[in-house]
């Protein structure tokens, strides 16, 4: 008699008890297949998974009660469920809500097609992968870890999506905020938000130490990466200097812009930019590539080409040679309100030979859908200032009206409680 084939679809990055007990239900009704999920379809739906596949799979193999683990290319089971026809899913009840409702239901539409059958096990109370990975978040994480998980987001999402923070508070919202199952992938530290919160207009003021004792804050209360903004990094001697300190505290990624010291911000009306010759700006590159420290932080150079009205050509040239200088990755900057140039820059870089990712900061265009941009060929997507220009916003209105009243009661409905920033404290401890 044929024994009846059971299959179990899971992530596994946390194994908890809730995962055994679906294992044993499976394994009482026949040969159990675990459709483990690969790490490009855990990161199609939330996060980058902790743990990478091959580490994933050897963990259930070793579990009693498995048959057999074959990858699972889709958050869909169909593909694999047509292949193996089993006789029974097995899962555990808790995908009758959320993003896994519409999977299951087309799992029981399948299962008809061979009269196969659907058992839910009941969800187990009190534990789960995400609350586990939550707790183990509150630890905090080593630098090592944190400083793979932007090529490792890149590789398996193909675009990755980056908000501003210029301080732990604001670091805390990053990291924390998710929107039917969409979060920010990395933290961008902006020279721009992290002067103008200290009072300092944005001209290379603030000292390297100052900026040291932000990335600090921020790698202190969060586990995602983070991107710095090293505006034009400097003398070569003190851009050496700053990768290696950035790097050994487990900083993701640096990006410069290609313009002389000292730089003055590229979206200021009034300023007077001055490009760095390319032959020193790729010295500038391969000198900070020698001295970093792992080979996981990336240096990604900034083109300021189209902010100072130059051609696409002129740009495209600049990416060649800072690509073939080392550079781990290319931003290509744009003040005008029409994403056309950034278009037009995309379509020329996807015909070079060698490429590396591409980023941009949508602020002026920023009608463009970050679909649209992923179409064109980008992979960083930066929001680079937007968390500090809507809280000083808010504060200012907020002083406008206890001024105005006499009192603070007309302002409270636009605050948080108090609670909430003491639950968001307590969270972290």
């Amino acid at each position: 008699m044929r024994k009846k084939k059971v299959y179990v679809g899971m992530c596994a990055d946390f194994i908890h008890h809730g995962h055994i007990r679906v294992i044993k239900t499976a394994s009482k009704l026949g040969d159990v297949i675990v459709g483990l999920l690969t790490d490009k379809a855990i990161a199609s739906y939330k996060r980058v998974p902790l743990l990478s596949f091959k580490e994933r799979k050897e963990i259930i193999e070793n579990i009693k009660g498995v048959t057999k683990v074959i990858p699972q290319e889709t958050l869909d089971y169909v593909p694999n469920l047509k292949k193996i026809k089993p006789d029974y899913v097995v899962h555990g009840d808790d995908w009758r809500r959320g993003v896994q409702k519409e999977i299951r239901e087309r799992v029981i539409e399948v299962l008809k097609e061979w009269k196969g059958q659907l058992i839910e096990v009941p969800y187990t109370e009190g534990i789960s992968s995400t609350q586990l990975i939550e707790e183990w978040k509150k630890r905090g994480v080593a630098p090592q870890f944190r400083q793979k998980l932007l090529a490792k987001s890149l590789e398996l999402k193909g675009f990755v999506r980056v908000l501003e923070a210029h301080d732990g508070l604001s670091a805390l919202i990053v990291e924390k905020t998710k929107v039917d199952g969409k979060e920010f992938d990395a933290i961008w530290l902006s020279s721009f938000t992290d002067s103008v919160s200290k009072g300092k207009p944005d001209i290379e003021l603030i000292d390297f130490t100052s900026r040291t004792n932000t990335v600090n804050e921020i790698l202190e209360v969060t586990t995602k990466p983070l991107i710095v903004d090293g505006d034009t990094g400097g003398p070569v001697e003190h851009f050496k200097f700053i990768v290696k300190t950035l790097d050994r505290l487990g900083v993701s990624a640096i990006i410069i812009e290609d313009k002389k010291f000292p730089k003055q911000n590229s979206l200021l009306k009034s300023a007077k930019h001055e490009q760095e010759e390319i032959s020193k700006f790729c010295e500038k590159i391969r000198e900070g590539k020698k001295a970093q420290l792992t080979k996981d932080f990336m240096i990604i150079a900034r083109i300021e080409s189209l902010i100072l009205g130059k051609s696409v050509k002129e740009a495209i040239k600049r990416a060649k040679a800072y690509i073939n200088a080392g550079a781990d990755g290319i931003m290509i900057h744009s003040k005008k309100k029409s994403v056309n140039e950034i278009k037009k820059f995309c379509e020329e870089y996807s015909k070079l030979q060698f490429k590396v990712p591409l980023v941009v900061a949508p602020t002026t265009y920023s009608k463009t859908y970050e679909k649209e941009l992923v179409k064109m060929g980008v992979n960083i997507i930066i929001y680079a200032n937007h968390l500090l220009r809507s809280s000083y916003k808010a504060m200012k209105e907020t002083a406008k009206e206890i001024l105005k009243n006499e009192r603070c009661l007309e302002v409270e409905k636009k605050c948080a409680s108090l609670e909430e920033l003491f639950n968001l404290m307590d969270e972290r401890n």
